[in-house]
């Protein structure tokens, strides 16, 4: 597994961890945005963002991890 498979693999499993922890907070409670506070337009377009970033961190990941299959290593 090389260096770039790892990174991907991290990068896209904490972009799903914390686009899913930030939708989930902004469902529950609608006025703590988290790490899009600075957005503006609402908390639909911050739930919208967090769902993107979840979306990208799980194509990410599974990008990173058939790149390592591939190589032969798996993951």
């Amino acid at each position: 597994m090389s260096a770039r498979d790892i990174t991907g693999l991290v990068v896209g499993m904490v972009l799903l961890a914390v686009g899913a922890q930030g939708g989930i907070r902004l469902l529950v409670d609608h006025d703590n945005a988290g790490v899009l506070g600075w957005t503006p337009g609402g908390s639909g377009v911050r739930l919208a963002c967090y769902a993107l970033m979840a979306v990208a961190g799980a194509l990410l990941a599974r990008w990173a991890s058939e790149a390592a299959k591939k190589s032969g290593t798996g993951v």
